[in-house]
């Protein structure tokens, strides 16, 4: 039987004026000193014996010892004075004592490797104070946050902590020359992005300031109302670890998201939390908003100052009016930037193992979209899709398959010419139906796949390989020794 997860929230709980209780004295509680140690006001060690790294600690009178088995009577007494209490014994009946005891008191309290017994986890931390990155697997895998947390310590500049610590310094001033709360998070967004944040890292504050300086004059120079802007954003076939790194950056920047129905939730979970979310998005025969309604609505936004994000799954400049919306804005000289994205038919192709290109079968690769018209006929130009030698791609096709089928078969390819459907590409729930001209409708309608699917034509189909599809990493949740 599965046990189901634990749901945690990750805080960060303010500790520095309390105390805090450490019951154990071996290696495991060791840990768990070097995390309370400078982030509580006193710590309490509470073991028959400790560790010569704790024996130290009590010696320079960095904490408090207890000496002695753990009595129940005591530990109530003490417990309403404590922060948190952290059970590091291998004693399970005293891990249970003091369990209980806290809980009963509303006293948070982690057993080491107890979930059950616990009421808070601790994370794999990377530690730049001010700058602290937890992170978890809400206790599912230890191992793996030490390696996140490993990647992370990578990518954080030692001096990060420095950086911040001067950016603090700056803040009262800086909001006294501007006042709005736009202007200044713009300024700050230029500062991180720009040499003034290097100048910061470098430990040239003097450098810093100045550069900062020259950034708050130009946002003093602007009308109160902010320039807006529109970022036409591909969000990629569905696995949010393919985003770009240009398209992440963005998506935590910006005030409001405008996004449509192929953007998988996991991907939208990458944007900033505050920012508004409105959704666009358009199935068959079922639109939220029109695209002229849509091009307005991004007009509209950006003339307000906001900086919006139009999120489209795939590449917006691939049957994604992209194009449409860019001419849109520029024509009304709003500032636009496009940052692209993995195409629904590079990823879903990839996803499901299935090269668009083969030396052996497939020199070119033809893009087409089955959206029929309003009679339910297609428009597409039959004899050139119909050879042999090449892959074709039909996107927005499933409500045209059959139609699709025939006429390819019509201008010239064989019945048993191969077909692959792929559901939902890329995410956790894809699936890869494989047949052929003659027979891939009824085995779409058999397998009840619904939109969105991607359709791909051709020998390549053949050569697809045994591939797991990548499953997108959505950590949110918590624990790991630190």
């Amino acid at each position: 039987m599965t046990m189901k997860p634990f749901s945690y929230l990750p805080i960060m709980m303010r500790t520095g004026q309390r105390d805090a209780l450490l019951i154990g004295g071996g290696q495991v509680a060791v840990q768990k000193m070097r995390l309370l140690k400078g982030r509580c006001r006193r710590l309490h060690i509470w073991a028959e014996s400790v560790h010569p790294e704790l024996e130290a600690l009590i010696a320079q009178g960095q904490a408090v010892f207890r000496q002695g088995r753990v009595e129940e009577q005591a530990l109530r007494e003490i417990l309403p004075e404590m922060a948190v209490v952290f059970a590091a014994t291998d004693d399970e009946a005293v891990n249970e004592m003091v369990s209980r005891q806290a809980h009963a008191l509303r006293v948070p309290v982690c057993v080491v490797d107890n979930q059950e017994l616990s009421s808070f986890i601790t994370p794999a931390l990377v530690d730049r104070s001010p700058v602290q990155v937890a992170i978890t697997t809400g206790g599912a895998s230890p191992v793996l946050a030490r390696r996140v947390r490993q990647m992370v310590e990578a990518m954080l500049p030692a001096r990060v902590g420095e950086a911040a610590r001067f950016m603090q310094q700056q803040r009262g001033w800086l909001k006294a020359r501007l006042p709005h709360v736009k202007q200044r998070q713009r300024v700050w967004e230029s500062f991180v992005d720009g040499p003034a944040y290097e100048a910061a890292l470098a430990g040239e504050e003097a450098s810093a300031r100045h550069q900062l300086e020259q950034l708050v004059e130009a946002a003093e120079g602007v009308a109160t109302r902010p320039q807006g802007e529109v970022w036409l954003v591909g969000a990629g076939p569905g696995n949010p670890d393919w985003l770009t790194l240009a398209a992440l950056r963005l998506m935590q920047n910006a005030d409001s998201v405008l996004y449509d129905n192929l953007v998988a939730p996991e991907v939208l979970d990458r944007v900033r939390r505050d920012a508004e979310r409105v959704y666009v998005g358009k199935k068959r025969s079922h639109h939220t908003l029109p695209q002229r309604d849509i091009e307005s609505e991004l007009l509209r936004r950006a003339q307000r100052g906001e900086r919006v994000l139009r999120l489209k799954g795939g590449d917006p400049f691939v049957f994604g009016r992209g194009g449409e919306e860019m001419e849109s804005l520029l024509a009304a000289h709003v500032p636009v930037r496009v940052v692209p994205g993995i195409t629904a038919a590079n990823g879903c192709a990839v996803a499901a193992g299935i090269p668009l290109t083969h030396r052996d079968c497939a020199q070119s690769c033809i893009m087409v979209t089955g959206h029929a018209r309003a009679d339910g006929t297609l428009n597409l130009h039959w004899p050139s899709l119909a050879r042999k030698g090449q892959t074709v791609v039909i996107y927005m096709g499933l409500s045209s398959i059959g139609e699709l089928c025939q006429q390819m078969q019509g201008h010239g390819l064989p019945a048993h010419w191969p077909v692959a459907v792929i559901y939902r590409g890329s995410c956790p729930d894809q699936r890869c139906v494989k047949g052929t001209l003659g027979t891939i409708t009824a085995l779409v309608q058999q397998q009840g796949l619904e939109s969105p699917v991607l359709i791909i034509v051709g020998e390549v189909v053949h050569h697809r390989g045994a591939v797991e599809p990548p499953v997108a990493s959505s950590e949110s949740t918590s624990k790991e020794r630190a």
